[in-house]
């Protein structure tokens, strides 16, 4: 039978032991991203509920959507918006079998971080 005493030794590898990489955290954010996109979502939902429910219902989803806390809500949800699909566009490329040595992968990842910032910020400023 195997020594079930192994000492203060992890049993497996811990997120304390590797230094995070872009790839690693990028892919993280990526689904970080869609799930917030999914609040987002059931917040315009909402909103289109109240305006064909009624106009005190309405009134309430609107002052909430268009208060300070919505806007910084939809602000960052447009930013995961971005961010998802640029991910998503460096997905589909990577399965094409292009861009997977790592530097190559860094810089797409840079690049999609990158990207969805200026793409925010232009969006926002436009709308």
């Amino acid at each position: 039978m195997a020594d079930v005493n192994r000492g203060n030794r992890p049993l497996s590898p811990h997120l304390t032991i590797y230094r995070p990489q872009l790839t690693s955290m990028s892919s993280i954010l990526t689904r970080i991203t869609g799930n917030a996109m999914l609040v987002a979502a059931l917040l315009i939902v909402w909103w289109f509920l109240a305006a064909a429910t009624s106009p005190e219902a309405f009134a309430t989803a609107n002052g909430f959507i268009t208060s300070w806390f919505g806007d910084l809500v939809m602000f960052f949800s447009l930013l995961g918006l971005w961010y998802h699909t640029l991910a998503g566009i460096r997905h589909l490329i990577w399965d094409n079998g292009y861009g997977l040595d790592i530097p190559t992968a860094e810089k797409m990842g840079w690049a999609a971080l990158v990207g969805s910032v200026v793409l925010t910020i232009i969006t926002a400023l436009i709308i």
